[in-house]
């Protein structure tokens, strides 16, 4: 069935730019008009959330028969074939249906080594662990390790990765994947990204590590009570979610994110990192559930007659999105690890894609990655990079991120005059 709701009778829905002051009260509201919404399209709930959960089942089935194949469930390209234009049908058909991808070759081996053994000298040459404070927020914190994730966002070896060519166009070539135009609107140029600065990981031979639950990053309650965000999951909320398609840009890049310590306040096309060593897979490694179109699952889910009227499946604010067998038991057989990668290859997944890293004990070898996502530029990302700037300049930790400064006195930072062209852009400072 596809719907022909005339969506501009339907019920307006409330809608909190700002985190509300009654959470609960503001949960109940806004599902209660959710419902209505749905129910004024001529459609329950119930039937819309059938139709979702009966094609992310397809979905799970065909990734768990794959498993059981032997096949690799990640798609996998060279990154020679993105440069050249040549990126084989079946890579492009399988990332836009499993919204993830690893890019081989991204970087020359020896480069992401040398980036290694320079983030090393740096954060030692500044006596990093001499002032290490302990983990600036409770999700990372969580890990186990003392330090897996670095609050690092300013060294040579990240800025040069961030602000290459080879980065430019791996980004440009997943931004092209989204519909980035529509009812006369560019939601977002794919061809120019902002540089959104995050940390990295460094895991030591030996470690155990708790690793990480499976989670979005999208956003919590902000998702269903934004007036930007209710616009962008518009086809989940009037009657019509045969038309959703989680590769519609429209109107994620204007809406405002509730403040918190796992917020982030740019519009990421894709999350990603870039290996700067060889990690096998089994050695607590990134795991998806790799459906963009769960996040339609997961949207719904909450609106059902099991969950508590005041809540949103243990989505709440400054905490990351969780997904749980409680909640979510559909998805999580579909979750599914990365292949081996090698120093220089760069791991990429959909904003909406389910993600957490394994745990791992007495890990074989080096677990080093240094966080660079694709975040094109749009109203949203352009005022994010204001704080960029500054924080780049002075040498701090970005807003995003929890305020600890341990670069503002680095001598050895990056700066502004080693900016070339694709930097200045993308922080702003050249149009």
């Amino acid at each position: 069935m596809t719907s022909t709701v005339d969506t501009a009778t339907l019920p307006d829905l409330p809608h909190w730019e700002s985190t509300p002051a009654d959470l609960g009260a503001a949960v109940r509201e806004v599902k209660a008009a959710i419902r209505a919404r749905i129910a004024a399209s001529g459609r329950t709930v119930e039937d819309v959330f059938a139709v979702v959960e009966q094609r992310v089942a397809a979905q799970v089935a065909e990734i768990v028969a794959e498993r059981e194949r032997g096949g690799t469930v990640w798609p996998v390209v060279d990154y020679a074939d993105i440069a050249a234009g040549t990126v084989p049908d079946d890579v492009l058909h399988g990332l836009q249906r499993r919204g993830c991808l690893v890019v081989r070759g991204h970087f020359p081996r020896e480069q992401a080594l040398a980036w290694d053994r320079g983030i090393v000298d740096y954060v030692e040459g500044n006596r990093f662990f001499e002032h290490y404070r302990g983990p600036g927020d409770d999700f990372f914190g969580s890990v186990g390790s003392k330090p897996e994730i670095y609050p690092v966002y300013w060294s040579p070896a990240q800025m040069q990765a961030r602000q290459s060519d080879r980065t430019a166009r791996v980004q440009s070539f997943l931004n092209h994947r989204w519909r980035s135009e529509s009812d006369g609107v560019r939601w977002f140029d794919p061809d120019r990204d902002s540089l959104y600065p995050d940390r990295i990981r460094r895991r030591p031979p030996g470690a155990d590590s708790g690793g990480l639950g499976t989670h979005l990053d999208a956003g919590t309650l902000d998702l269903w009570m934004t007036r930007a965000y209710q616009r962008a999951f518009r086809h989940l909320f009037d009657g019509t979610v045969e038309q959703y398609d989680p590769w519609d840009a429209a109107h994620r890049t204007a809406g405002p994110q509730y403040p918190g310590s796992t917020m982030c306040s740019a519009f990421r096309t894709f999350q990603g990192w870039t290996a700067l060593s060889d990690m096998d897979h089994d050695q607590g490694v990134l795991h998806t559930v790799p459906i963009p179109e769960a996040m339609a699952y997961l949207m719904l889910r909450p609106l059902l007659a099991d969950v508590p009227d005041d809540d949103m499946c243990g989505v709440t604010v400054n905490r990351v999105f969780p997904v749980s067998e409680e909640w979510h038991p559909l998805l999580m057989p579909a979750v599914s690890g990365i292949p081996d990668v090698r120093a220089g290859d760069s791991v990429w997944w959909h904003c909406d894609v389910v993600h957490g890293v394994d745990p791992v004990t007495d890990q074989r070898g080096w677990g080093d990655v240094m966080y660079i996502p694709a975040a094109p530029w749009c109203p949203r990302n352009e005022a994010y990079a204001g704080s960029v700037r500054e924080a780049f300049r002075t040498g701090s930790s970005p807003d995003d991120f929890p305020a600890e400064h341990y670069e503002r006195t680095w001598p050895d930072r990056f700066r502004e005059d080693q900016l070339n062209e694709t930097g200045r852009r993308g922080l702003g400072l050249d149009r």
